[in-house]
């Protein structure tokens, strides 16, 4: 499969054998890669599916894909699942967060508004930044040739947040406060997981309230040393670390 270009579609837009695309998509596709009738593709949707197809038609406004074969997900042997928790942070870094963990193989964000989260988000701006947040996850899916897209949610709070990773078997709470303990000392000698939360705060961390909040919900305080390091920095480290250790990396 390695010869036919790649592309991160819903599985929506798959159906009887085939598939058609306007757009955006279209645009890449007939526009910019000059792609045409006969050729080779991938087409890779949410799920982690994988559609091997012909282009069958490309006209001025769509095209359209004839799907050959659908295989299964491909995910690496007992690699765990990875969510992010991240609060909001300021500007573009939340961008940073998204593309760069996407391509560190994290599966899924999830972004809640903290008590020191500087942005304020809410109804159209709200929506308007998660279809663009979805956006960049499939931007970065493509261009790393991920076999998956990672999910991307909000929450309103940091307790809400906590929460929704009830199910996580490993929760980790990046706090410098208190007495937390050492990232290396904590994951040494440890079973490898099947499903791994990391909990990271926006600029300035966590307010002790959300602190309890993720210590209530079954999250462990860590550290990952004596430097204090900038969130986007922080969120991208600690999914290194443990895809280094039990992932694909």
């Amino acid at each position: 499969m390695s010869g036919r270009r790649r592309f991160v579609v819903s599985s929506r837009s798959i159906r009887d054998g085939y598939a058609s695309y306007d757009g955006p998509l279209h645009h890449h596709i007939a526009r910019v890669l000059r792609l045409r009738t006969g050729d080779e593709v991938l087409l890779v949707d949410e799920l982690g599916r994988r559609h091997l197809g012909l282009i069958d038609q490309v006209s001025q406004e769509w095209t359209a894909v004839r799907i050959t074969e659908t295989l299964d997900a491909a995910r690496f042997p007992d690699a765990p699942s990875i969510t992010v928790i991240q609060g909001l942070p300021k500007g573009e870094k939340i961008e940073l967060i998204l593309q760069k963990g996407t391509e560190l193989g994290v599966a899924e964000f999830s972004v809640f508004r903290a008590d020191r989260s500087v942005p304020k988000l809410s109804g159209d701006k709200l929506q308007g930044r998660l279809e663009r947040w979805q956006r960049i996850t499939a931007e970065a899916a493509r261009q790393s040739e991920r076999f998956d897209q990672p999910a991307v949610s909000w929450h309103p709070s940091a307790a809400a947040a906590a929460a929704g990773a009830a199910n996580a078997e490993l929760k980790l709470l990046l706090w410098e406060r208190g007495v937390p303990t050492p990232l290396r000392e904590l994951l040494e000698g440890m079973a490898r997981p099947a499903r791994i939360a990391l909990a990271i705060g926006p600029e300035g961390g966590f307010e002790p309230g959300e602190a309890e909040a993720f210590c209530f919900w079954g999250f462990t305080p860590v550290t990952l040393g004596e430097r204090i390091l900038r969130t986007e920095t922080a969120a991208l480290a600690m999914t290194a670390i443990v895809q280094y250790k039990w992932g694909d990396i």
